[in-house]
């Protein structure tokens, strides 16, 4: 005998089946989530370059291990420019300062003829060959002019805004959205395992600190970077006010990173991420600590995700983030681990994997 069933009936079906459907994708998705608290370096490929940090963390994170590091001990440092973020074609803090001079040569008209200003006027107007013209000097009077004689919170708010309309020319994405997947890993692996986490950077300390806790889990007073002098006064209401002057107190760059350590941190690490020159000192800093330390550095060799640049292992060279065979070599002697972005990185940002 042929079984009809009732409306009501085909209702309590579909209703069932809608219920397993749904159950099964909680326990993919409840999988997933298991699988990545498994392995907190998802997006790093299997090698030695994981094994190294995930080796480290173990070592100075387990109690009774004879490289255990107590948890006040537990300092990690990480360069930003080409180790946190994108760094090419141009840093984004010359980016920013670049984009200022428009608004300034319009406050002050006789600076659209006066170099520098009048290079970069090319340069935004379409000419990159005109980059090639400025030099360092240059670069720093721009930095002068559009970051200093203002108060602390009137450059806050002019950073915070161009960082909300900006945009990288390749991606076409924001400044921020531009880091590196494994390095966030490693950032939020290490926190967990009670590192605490800085960033030194030879970028402007006010810059980064304007950005780097929503976008690296970061607090300010963890930024140390590039700072020039502040002056104390007050307005015309008696209220205190800090004004950014254009001297230099510290350039956070070189041996000004150990240098800035030390003042702002007061503990080497035992942990430091760089990828360039600039980053030498530090990494030679932290590795002659004793007990358990970790000197690491990324290898910008993917052209096809990201860029490529060395001159290491004869790749192009570069202005911006060298990292020459010298160092490279150096790295290997001293049993620093180098980061190959190609071979290392399963994502390189975090919209790949997403």
């Amino acid at each position: 005998m042929k079984t009809r069933h009732t409306p009501a009936f085909a209702a309590l079906r579909r209703g069932r089946q809608n219920l397993l459907a749904a159950a099964l994708v909680g326990v993919v998705a409840f999988t997933a989530t298991i699988a990545y608290a498994a392995d907190p370096l998802a997006s790093w490929n299997d090698g030695p370059t994981k094994q190294a940090i995930t080796e480290f963390v173990k070592a100075t994170t387990t109690q009774g291990s004879p490289q255990f590091v107590p948890p006040e001990e537990r300092i990690a440092t990480f360069d930003q420019d080409g180790t946190l973020w994108v760094e090419h074609p141009m840093y984004t803090q010359v980016m920013y300062c670049l984009e200022q001079v428009p608004a300034l040569v319009k406050a002050k008209p006789e600076l659209a003829k006066v170099a520098p200003f009048s290079t970069v006027l090319e340069v935004l107007h379409g000419d990159r060959a005109a980059m090639e013209k400025l030099t360092m000097d240059d670069l720093m009077k721009i930095l002068a002019a559009t970051s200093t004689g203002m108060s602390v919170e009137e450059f806050s708010a002019e950073v915070k805004k161009w960082f909300a309309e900006a945009k990288d020319s390749r991606w076409k994405k924001p400044y921020t959205e531009l880091t590196y997947q494994p390095m966030q890993e490693v950032l939020k692996y290490l926190r967990a395992n009670g590192f605490k986490t800085y960033i030194v950077t030879g970028g402007g300390q006010d810059f980064v600190r304007q950005y780097a806790e929503k976008t690296y889990g970061i607090p300010p007073e963890q930024v140390v970077g590039s700072v020039g002098e502040t002056k104390y006064d007050y307005d015309k209401d008696g209220k205190p006010f800090l004004t950014k002057e254009p001297k230099m107190l510290l350039n956070d760059n070189n041996a000004g990173k150990p240098e800035g350590i030390h003042l702002m941190i007061g503990r080497r690490p035992h942990i430091a991420f760089g990828n360039s020159t600039g980053d030498q000192q530090m990494l030679e800093y932290t590795k002659a600590g004793d007990g358990a330390r970790l000197s690491l550095l990324v290898l910008h060799d993917d052209a096809e995700r990201e860029y490529a640049y060395g001159p290491a292992e004869g790749l192009p060279d570069t202005k911006v983030g060298t990292f020459t065979q010298a160092l490279y070599d150096e790295a290997k002697k001293n049993g620093w681990t180098v980061i190959s972005m190609k071979k290392d990185w399963k994502v390189i940002f975090p919209f790949e994997s997403k």
